[in-house]
């Protein structure tokens, strides 16, 4: 892969992460979570290929 798709890549990669944790964490800031747990998923699409990914998981609220 050429070095300029790598950089696209992680720059929106890094962009997905940091934003997504902060979105998650002004969340549960605004909600009573006890230590819950809520179940979490993230999806990544890129229409013109057809392509969905996801990725689920399990998300513990704070005490």
């Amino acid at each position: 892969m050429s070095d300029d798709f790598n950089m696209s890549m992680r720059k929106f990669l890094k962009q997905v992460g940091v934003t997504s944790q902060q979105a998650i964490e002004e969340a549960l800031r605004a909600a009573e979570t006890d230590g819950k747990s809520f179940a979490i998923k993230a999806v990544v699409t890129i229409e013109e290929l057809d392509m969905t990914h996801e990725v689920g998981g399990e998300l513990k609220g704070q005490e």
